[in-house]
């Protein structure tokens, strides 16, 4: 594989890290600024927000630069807004530089996988993506453990400017290790781009990542209580069982890229229907420790063996705009992230029990399914 690949890899340790470490960090954050943590954890919203809005718009913007020159140009501005981050003075003005932060996020991955791709032989695609997501799933088990133990040790503006300090070793690496004809400009322009999302299998492959990895964050959203009230974990245990997620889901990560080089559809349709089973058994796997710990490394897995065939889909689908539709499945991750949250939240308000989340999860992995046997039909 291409060096230039750990060039991509580190760029999406950095945007895992400053994505997720805010959850540790909320208490010190609102502790600092004079807010509640609920008010605080817009702080997570804003930065999605920044994700879903920037993804497809950047993408938009930049369809006649050089594809390594905008990778170098999202990682300043990742870098500019997490160094904001570290000196805002206010919530609100950290609410608009998490905004910031998140912008970069969805074009970041999505051109990168075009880049990714097109440095390897046809066979060997959907590796070439998971290696660049390695560094997003490492970041669960490296990064945001660190980095959150450096805001509680240092103050959480430390936190940040050690993120930002990651975005320019990425750049660094852009620049050296991604040849300067590897990447050139596409040659479709803005209206070729958009025209290809007008296509109805564009948007249903869309959907089936929104579905899919909705269906992991109905249950990883209320995976907590699920291990503290159901599992009976105490709750100082939950931080490493999560470590435990982060360890499933890179191997399920490098086993999705290996097979989907061998089969595209097999991999996703295998991925999304073994993320059913585990969910719908999550309710029996909850009742003891040892089960439990197993299923959230499972969860990990079987959600992410489908990350590389969902990216390769969608540019598949949409061959002749691979930028534009790749970005904007990465603001159907994060609407995915969102939504599913949403529904596990229903099930819960509902008074189904401390695990129905992960029931409302496997019943929208099966509508995965259906949504992803549409898009390859039609």
């Amino acid at each position: 594989m291409p060096l230039a690949l750990l060039a991509l890899a580190v760029g999406a340790f950095g945007i895992g890290t400053t994505e997720f470490v805010m959850m540790g960090l909320l208490p010190d954050v609102a502790d600092d600024l004079g807010i509640s943590i609920p008010t605080a954890g817009h702080l997570v919203s804003a930065y999605a927000l920044g994700v879903v809005i920037g993804a497809p718009l950047l993408a938009a913007a930049t369809t006649r630069m050089s594809r390594r020159a905008v990778l170098i140009a999202l990682m300043a501005l990742f870098v500019v807004g997490n160094a904001l981050s570290a000196v805002a003075p206010g919530e609100i003005s950290l609410l608009a530089a998490r905004f910031v932060s998140g912008l970069p996020h969805g074009a970041f991955f999505g051109v990168g996988a075009v880049v990714a791709t097109g440095m390897v032989a046809p066979e060997r695609k959907a590796r070439s993506v998971s290696l660049m997501f390695l560094g997003l799933t490492v970041a669960n088990i490296v990064g945001v453990p660190a980095a959150t133990a450096m805001g509680q040790q240092l103050g959480w503006r430390a936190t940040f400017l050690g993120v930002s300090a990651i975005g320019v070793a990425a750049i660094a690496a852009l620049a050296v290790l991604i040849p300067r004809d590897s990447a050139p400009a596409p040659t479709t322009g803005l209206r070729g781009e958009l025209a290809a999302l007008r296509s109805l299998p564009v948007w249903l492959a869309l959907g089936t990542t929104v579905a899919g990895f909705g269906a992991l964050f109905a249950a990883y959203s209320y995976i907590t209580p699920m291990l503290t009230d159901a599992a009976g974990f105490a709750e100082t245990s939950v931080t490493l069982l999560l470590a435990l997620f982060g360890v499933g889901a890179t191997a399920g990560n490098l086993l999705g890229g290996r097979l989907a080089d061998h089969s595209l559809r097999g991999t996703l349709f295998g991925g999304l229907a073994s993320l059913v089973v585990v969910l719908a058994l999550f309710p029996l796997l909850m009742r003891t420790p040892v089960t439990a710990a197993v299923s959230v490394a499972l969860l990990g897995m079987a959600a992410f063996v489908t990350g590389s065939p969902l990216q390769l889909m969608v540019m598949e689908k949409a061959a002749a705009a691979p930028s534009l539709a790749s970005s904007a499945n990465q603001a159907a991750f994060n609407l995915a992230n969102a939504g599913g949250a949403w529904i596990g939240g229903l099930a819960l308000a509902a008074g189904f029990g401390v695990t129905s989340p992960a029931t409302a999860g496997a019943a929208l992995a099966v509508l995965g399914l259906a949504v992803a046997g549409t898009a390859w039909a039609v």
